[in-house]
C-alpha cells in the first residue's frame, strides 16, 4: 500500500514519482492500495499556501509534473485500488481517477472544485472523470465545483463501492483490502494483461481492441501460472501462482 499525505505539495510529487517507480520495478506486487494516514482526509488536493508564493512562470511546470505523475500512476501494471476515507478534492480527486477500484466512505467528500478557484482541473480530472461518469454528468460537477458524498458518488459511478463510515475512519480501506485480498491470489500476469487489454482497447474502435486482446492473451498462453492453473483445476485444489 502507497500511504499520501494531506495536500499535493512538490515534496510529495517527488516522492510519488519515486513510490511508482519501486512499484514498476518490483514483480511481487499484486496490486496496490492508496490511502492516507491523515484522519479525515484522502488528499486536499494542491497546497494553496505553497501555489500563492509562486511565481506565474511556475505554476504551469508544476502542474504538469503533478500530471505527468499521476499520469505514471494510471499506467501502474497492478491493479490500483483508491481508499477515499475523507475529502479528496481537486488533485486529491484526479489521483483517485487514476485508479482502477474506487472505494469510498459514505461520509467522505469528492469534487473537482478547482473553478472555485478561476482554474480549472489540470492533473487529468477533464480527461478521467467523464471517461468514469460520462461527458454530461462530468461537465456540470467541473463547472458547479459540486462536492458529492461517498453515497452520492457510488451512485453516479464515481466509486465502486460505498462503505459505512467506522469508528476508526477506515471503512474505506478495510474494504480495498477486502477487495486486495480477492484480487491477488488470481494469475499475476494474468491480470496485468487484463488491465493492459482494458486501458488501451476502451481508447480504440472495437476491431482494433479485440486485436490488443489477442495480443494480451497471446502473453498468457506460454506461463508456468497457465499450467499450474489446469493442473489446479484437474487436482481440485487452490493454485500457486508464481507471476511466472
Amino acid at each position: 500500500a502507497c500511504l499520501w499525505g494531506t495536500t499535493i505539495p512538490k515534496n510529495l510529487v517527488k516522492g510519488m514519482f519515486e513510490a511508482v517507480e519501486n512499484i514498476k520495478k518490483n514483480n511481487k506486487v499484486r496490486s496496490v492500495i492508496f490511502c492516507s494516514l491523515v484522519p479525515g482526509v484522502f488528499c486536499a488536493g494542491a497546497d494553496l499556501k505553497e501555489r500563492a508564493k509562486m511565481h506565474q512562470s511556475e505554476v504551469g511546470p508544476f502542474v504538469s509534473k503533478a500530471r505527468a505523475v499521476i499520469t505514471e500512476l494510471g499506467n501502474l501494471p497492478v491493479p490500483t485500488i483508491a481508499a477515499i476515507d475523507g475529502v479528496a478534492l481537486g488533485g486529491g480527486l484526479e489521483i483517485a481517477l487514476a485508479c482502477d477500484i474506487r472505494i469510498a466512505s459514505n461520509t467522505a467528500k469528492m469534487g473537482l472544485v478547482e473553478a472555485k478557484l478561476a482554474i480549472m482541473p489540470g492533473a487529468g480530472g477533464t480527461q478521467r472523470l467523464p471517461r468514469v461518469i460520462g461527458i454530461s454528468l462530468a461537465k456540470e460537477l467541473i463547472f458547479a465545483s459540486r462536492v458529492v458524498d461517498g453515497t452520492e458518488a457510488c451512485r453516479l459511478g464515481l466509486v465502486n463501492h460505498s462503505v459505512e463510515q467506522n469508528n476508526s475512519g477506515d471503512a474505506a480501506y478495510l474494504r480495498a483490502l477486502e477487495l486486495a485480498r480477492e484480487i491477488n491470489p488470481k494469475g499475476p500476469i494474468a491480470i496485468r494483461m487484463a488491465k493492459l487489454a482494458i486501458n488501451q482497447g476502451i481508447e480504440v474502435d472495437l476491431s482494433t481492441g479485440l486485436a490488443i486482446e489477442e495480443a494480451c492473451y497471446a502473453q498468457v498462453i506460454p506461463t508456468k501460472d497457465r499450467l499450474e492453473g489446469l493442473a489446479a483445476f484437474k487436482e481440485k485444489r487452490s493454485p500457486h501462482y508464481k507471476g511466472e
